[in-house]
Order: structure tokens, then sequence, then C-alpha cells
């Protein structure tokens, strides 16, 4: 396997003049983002202070290498806090968790750990604010995702879902003058604007968020597979299918060109009937995927003749999130 080359993103070649051969084009950023790495070492992080069995409300992430791997080092999930043993170590996932889900917590003496994503707890803070003005919120999102459930419950009288443009017929508000929407952070960019559009139609004084509620690690995911997408014969994606931004990456990936996108937890899961007949396959992985996991993918790939690896790189990250206070460590 060659050691990856920069492709030039946004430059049509012409007629003829691409790369002989089958090749993989590799999207940059992919994988880990910031809050994902807060959360999985909080885990971590928790588990070497706190020894085990710890406790872990719902996935930390959605991935199932990522769960299975800390299950096995003694971490115990659950779905709920009744479920936890009064008085142990519980850790909160990076999706975040309401009001209610503390107070449960709290009623059953558990130390809790919140590893909630930054970028999660700001839409936390805009629902409660709007809240507090008495507006009307309007929160795009899947319904039963954990995200959405957290945010709606910051504010349960004001807050309605929005699940997608055909459920916008059925939104009513008390005041059309007093209208937001805010954002499950994992949606697609045009998933959710299209969405707000349809909103607008109906509400013309709908007022936008203070700031982006898409993270950026989906945006920038997004970015990526939409500059290599239309060259594309197959873009495999690394992911879980209960990850909501990695599912949203095949369909990125199929809107933007791709002859054909499949989501995979592992390379064994890659059927080698895709590859018939393919020249370039795109891979990325979802925000909750450990790079390991598109590693074998493209371990895969060499062993059917992909030995040509570049890089589509459309953007830098460089965010860090800080550990939660209790896990810290001291300065000197």
């Amino acid at each position: 396997m060659s050691a990856p080359v920069p492709l030039e993103v946004g430059i049509t070649r012409s007629p003829g003049t691409s790369l002989p051969g089958k090749r993989v084009l590799l999207a940059e950023p992919r994988g880990y983002c910031a809050g994902v790495d807060r959360a999985v070492e909080t885990v971590e992080k928790s588990l070497e202070k706190h020894g085990a069995p710890l406790y872990v409300r719902k996935e930390i992430v959605h991935n199932r290498h990522v769960v299975e791997t800390l299950a096995a080092q003694g971490v115990v999930f659950v779905d709920e806090t009744d479920e936890v043993p009064e008085g142990s170590v519980l850790v909160f996932s990076a999706h975040g968790v309401s009001p209610a889900v503390h107070e449960a917590a709290a009623s059953r003496s558990l130390h809790t750990i919140d590893a909630t994503c930054p970028l999660v707890t700001k839409v936390h803070q805009e629902a409660k604010r709007f809240a507090r003005d008495d507006y009307d919120i309007l929160l795009i999102g899947h319904e039963g995702h954990e995200e959405v459930e957290g945010t709606a419950g910051e504010a349960p009288d004001h807050v309605q879902l929005v699940d997608g443009p055909d459920s916008v017929d059925a939104v009513t508000v008390r005041d059309p003058s007093k209208v937001i929407w805010l954002s499950q952070t994992t949606l697609s960019v045009d998933e959710t604007m299209a969405t707000v559009e349809r909103l607008r139609e109906k509400f013309p004084l709908l007022q936008d968020p203070p700031s982006d509620d898409i993270c950026y690690a989906t945006q920038n995911r997004q970015v990526a597979v939409k500059a290599m997408a239309p060259e594309c014969d197959l873009v495999i994606v690394v992911g879980s299918q209960n990850s909501s931004n990695s599912v949203r990456l095949v369909e990125v990936a199929l809107g933007a060109g791709a002859k054909a996108s499949y989501l995979v937890d592992y390379a064994r899961e890659v059927d080698l009937a895709w590859l018939e007949g393919v020249e370039t396959v795109g891979i990325t992985s979802g925000a909750s995927v450990p790079e390991i996991l598109v590693r074998g993918v493209i371990d895969l790939l060499d062993e059917h003749g992909f030995h040509t690896v570049q890089s589509v790189t459309t953007a830098n990250e460089t965010l860090v999130f800080a550990l939660p206070r209790e896990l810290r460590n001291p300065r000197p």
C-alpha cells in the first residue's frame, strides 16, 4: 500500500487524465471528533480512578467497537439510572441527558460524571435561555435520539420536535412572532436547512439560533465526502447503524454523486461484490469511529488491488475539549 498523497480538491480533470488503476480516496477529516475523544477518555480515566464496575448510561458514543471494548474492561452500560446500584459511579454519555435524569441519579446517591459533548451542552443552554424568554422552540431532530431527548427535557413545555420537512404541517405555535429553531448537532446541514425552509414558509418570523448548532465535526466530515463523492464508484462509511452522523454520511455521499455507498462497522462486513467493476473507492468514518477500524477497510481493499491511497483534505481540526473537572490532572 502506498503512502497517502494529496488530492487537489475541487479540480475537475479532463477525460483521460485520471490516475490509472484502482485507488482509494481517504476523506480528511474523518473519525473521532473532540467530543467523542473527550467522552471515551472520560470513561477510561473514570475506570482508572474508580475501578470496575463503572456504570455508563446508554452507549457512551454510538459505536459498537468502542462499547464492546469498554465493556470488556468492566464498564456496564445501562438504559436508566434505576439499574445502577445506589452509591455507584455513573457516567453520562456524550449525547447529554435531561434534568430529570440528573434528579433521578441524585435520588439514588449516584456519583455522576458528565461526558456530555460541550457542543451539545451549548444547545441545552440555548433551549433553557429561550424557554425563559417564553419562546416556542422547534427542535429539528430524530425522534427517540438520545441527544434530542436530553435537549427537549431542558424545557419540555416549550420544545416541539420537528422530525424532517414532512412533519412541519403538524407544528403549531402560540405566537408566530416568538418562534426559534434549534437542531440536533449530528444532522446533515442540507437535511436541517430543508426543514428550516419549510418552517419559515409556515412561520415567516422564525428566528435562527444565535450560533450554528450543527457540530463542526459533522459538517467537516460531510464537506469532505461531498468533495470526493463525484469521483467515487463506491463510498464506504465506517460507522454504526445507530450513529446518526454516520448514517448521514452515506446519504451525503449518494446525494453528492457517488454511484453507491454503504455503512459498515468492520472490514469483514464489506461485501466483495460491491467492488466488482469499481475503480475508485472513497472511505470515511463517523465521528465516533476509532481509526483502527478504517485501517482495517484500507487493508482489505489493498488485498483486492486497491493499492493507491490518496487523501482528500478539506479541513484541519485542532479543537480539544478539557476532561470533566474531577478527572483533570492537578496542576504542578
